[in-house]
């Protein structure tokens, strides 16, 4: 039998999760008789064995590692499937049954791209209700995948554009942000390498994919504090031009002459057949 129920893949990620069914037991609020009774029925269903058993503990099979990958991503997609039908069917809202779509953005996102987008798309006959939802580094790819997003702004080759669906929106050169009182901050243009190894001012950090890289520059968690450390000379970033936006006093810019071009993507799920998301696209487009 090759059907899986939702409560299956419940009870396996917790186990698999806790490698231990007592606490996989507590976290799921039953007794521990009955998880391991439904971790066996499913073995015999799928006819492998997920889980090395012994006096040690518990430990994933080759198998149990498939489907701890696999079955993550189908509760995510049945979440996110709950989460868009009820978006569409306007509940929780109340005005009644409306159209709407989450975009995602970034907290440092173009806000003239944002704006005009926004404002083109409200003209469109039937526009759907759009939310902004900001969101921390990198984690648009999460909210599109687990519903909490219908489309996002994302930006290469800083963020991952793999499984979505895409559109160029615009394309345009970083700068470096430094401190406003630093030497470097008077020169006209700067270099990757000028500002690759700067006494006392080492790079930012930031996640690419959910981890820093390694380095002795700060680890950056969201723009205000990034802003912060570099009015306080504790670290500098190359960043998108369009960031000038939001740069304080105590900051300068430089253009970047050797830095790879930014280019802001609208993106989506490759399955949404929604028709809201569609117009938004189109719109974006034509921007």
């Amino acid at each position: 039998m090759d059907s899986l129920e939702t409560r299956e893949l419940r009870y396996f990620l917790a186990v698999a999760e806790e490698l231990h069914f007592g606490r996989a037991a507590e976290r799921l609020g039953m007794a521990q008789p009955p998880l391991s009774r439904a971790i066996q029925q499913l073995e015999r269903r799928l006819g492998v064995s997920l889980l090395d058993r012994n006096r040690r503990g518990v430990a994933l099979t080759g198998a149990g590692e498939v489907l701890l990958d696999e079955g993550r991503a189908a509760l995510d997609a049945t979440t996110a499937a709950a989460r868009r039908t009820r978006r569409a069917g306007g509940a929780g809202s109340p005005d009644g049954p409306r159209n709407r779509l989450v975009l995602a953005v970034k907290a440092a996102a173009s806000h003239e791209l944002l704006r005009k987008l926004l404002d083109a798309y409200a003209a469109e006959p039937d526009a759907a209700e759009v939310e902004v939802l900001p969101c921390g580094l990198c984690e648009q790819a999460l909210l599109l995948r687990d519903g909490r997003a219908d489309v996002a702004l994302m930006y290469t080759p800083f963020n991952s554009l793999a499984g979505f669906d895409s559109e160029e929106l615009m394309t345009e050169g970083q700068i470096a942000v430094l401190p406003a009182g630093h030497p470097l901050a008077a020169r006209s243009t700067l270099s990757l390498a000028d500002i690759s190894d700067l006494p006392g001012l080492p790079p930012a950090r930031w996640p690419g994919d959910g981890t820093y890289p390694p380095g002795p520059g700060p680890e950056i968690h969201d723009q205000t504090q990034l802003a912060q450390l570099i009015a306080l000379g504790r670290t500098v970033a190359v960043l998108p031009e369009s960031s000038r936006a939001w740069l304080w006093s105590g900051h300068a810019a430089v253009p970047v002459t050797d830095a790879p071009p930014v280019v802001t993507h609208i993106a989506w799920p490759t399955h949404s057949r929604s028709l809201a998301l569609a117009g938004l696209v189109r719109t974006a487009a034509r921007l």
